[in-house]
């Protein structure tokens, strides 16, 4: 039989999301970490998967992105 690979985790889908629209607008790490006002390292391990995110830092994170958070949450989707 073929196994399934595990659908990932939402906490990499988001960070992969993130990743995604930070590229789309040619910012870094840096960039984005301190338009949202938070510590690039933890923008670094949001993009990895591996931080469980508090709804202020995601809607800092939307709006440092330019987008609703609703938008953001459609590309954790697209991710699935």
């Amino acid at each position: 039989m073929e196994k399934r690979r595990a659908k990932p985790d939402v906490r990499e889908r988001f960070g992969t999301a993130v990743k995604f629209r930070r590229e789309e607008l040619k910012l870094t790490q840096e960039d984005l970490a301190e338009k949202a006002g938070i510590h690039r390292t933890y923008l670094s391990d949001i993009e990895r998967g591996t931080r469980n995110l508090s709804l202020i830092n995601i809607e800092k994170l939307a709006a440092a992105l330019t987008m609703p958070m609703s938008e953001l949450f459609k590309l954790v989707e697209k991710q699935s």
